[in-house]
């Protein structure tokens, strides 16, 4: 029996027993009918045309992003070192407060959280290979 996979949008052929019993009471795929295949290219379609828009705005994104810079302030002891340390979090709130930028922390990429005084670089994943450095300068309070 040809079924169409919800969930990425494919034709398969798949046993009868195994549709009847599994993929449509759970609503996994439908039956592969014309006009149900017809529906399944026109939301390729879409989606296609979705991650194109995505793509540009991460593009320009990424021109904008890469020529700022984020001040942060910290209280530092002996040897420049923070009390405590910085993470994504703190960086996204930064960007958002001096930038008016608003990016997910989960999308900020750090190798570890920033302990130091100085500048460090980081990485902020956009979209699915697209990536931008922003430069963070941590200064004493």
């Amino acid at each position: 029996m040809k079924v169409i996979i919800l969930e990425d949008d494919a034709v398969r052929e798949v046993k009868d027993g195994y549709a009847r019993n599994y993929l449509f009471p759970k609503k996994l795929a439908i039956l592969a009918t014309a006009p149900a295949i017809l529906q399944m290219e026109k939301r390729r379609q879409k989606k296609s045309l979705e991650n194109e828009k995505h793509e540009a705005e991460a593009k320009a994104m990424v021109s904008k992003i890469s020529k700022i810079a984020i001040t942060l302030k910290a209280e530092a002891g002996e040897k420049d070192k923070l009390f405590g340390s910085i993470g994504n979090k703190e960086i996204a709130e930064a960007l958002k407060e001096q930038q008016n930028i608003e990016i997910d922390r989960k999308k900020i990429i750090l190798i570890e959280p920033i302990k130091t005084l100085g500048e460090t670089v980081a990485q902020i994943k956009l979209f699915h290979g697209i990536s931008a450095e922003i430069k963070i300068v941590v200064e004493k309070k």
